[in-house]
């Protein structure tokens, strides 16, 4: 019986979003998930890995340019938290530093590297998977954490997709522009509410 005022998605969340605000079937929703994780678990895992770091962006950032594209910032999840993803031996490097320098630094139970370059292998073979999804026009607003605005939901097609799973996530922003619209309650809808404090 809850009725949302405006969506939005972390990353894959962004497929259920898409759901609950109309822009997807419940089948297309379920093609998405279904055929982005397999060509994910195919192509991409035991390749790269993810890395929460408690530092702004900013910061991050500084930290990753001595790693020449190993590593890059891949979610942008709070002021003070980003999701770092890349190469396997280059997180265990920054991992260390960070951790020489006291800031908070701890592996993500993945073994690949979602939001990053890594993603370019399988550009094409997602592409032709998603080809048959249908996006519509929603009837919930939907702001996308992924490209930084309102969209209409009807431009949610493959590309999109690619965009979604290669870009990186820009969860704080996304927050703060729904706040700068009005928004005053949020509620996390997922198995595992990671996103509650970033949230606060």
């Amino acid at each position: 019986g809850v009725e949302p005022s405006v969506v939005v998605g972390h990353s894959q969340g962004e497929i259920a979003a898409a759901c609950v605000a109309g822009g997807l079937s419940l089948e297309d929703g379920a093609r998405v998930v279904a055929l982005r994780s397999r060509l994910v678990l195919e192509r991409l895992a035991g390749h790269g890995g993810m890395m929460s770091v408690s530092l702004p962006v900013e910061r991050a950032e500084q930290l990753l340019a001595e790693y020449a594209g190993r590593v890059s910032a891949a979610a942008v999840n709070s002021p003070g938290s980003v999701v770092v993803a890349g190469d396997p031996d280059a997180l265990d490097e920054l991992q260390a530093v960070c951790e020489a320098d006291g800031v908070r630094a701890r592996r993500v139970a993945v073994d690949y590297a979602s939001h990053t370059a890594h993603v370019e292998a399988i550009e094409a073979e997602l592409l032709e998977a998603l080809a048959p999804v249908k996006p519509q026009s929603g009837t919930v607003p939907f702001y996308s954490s992924a490209t930084g605005g309102f969209i209409d939901t009807a431009t949610m097609d493959a590309g999109y997709w690619y965009r979604n799973l290669r870009g990186r996530v820009g969860f704080e922003p996304a927050v703060r522009a729904l706040l700068d619209h009005g928004a005053g309650c949020f509620l996390e809808m997922s198995p595992h509410p990671v996103l509650t404090m970033a949230v606060e």
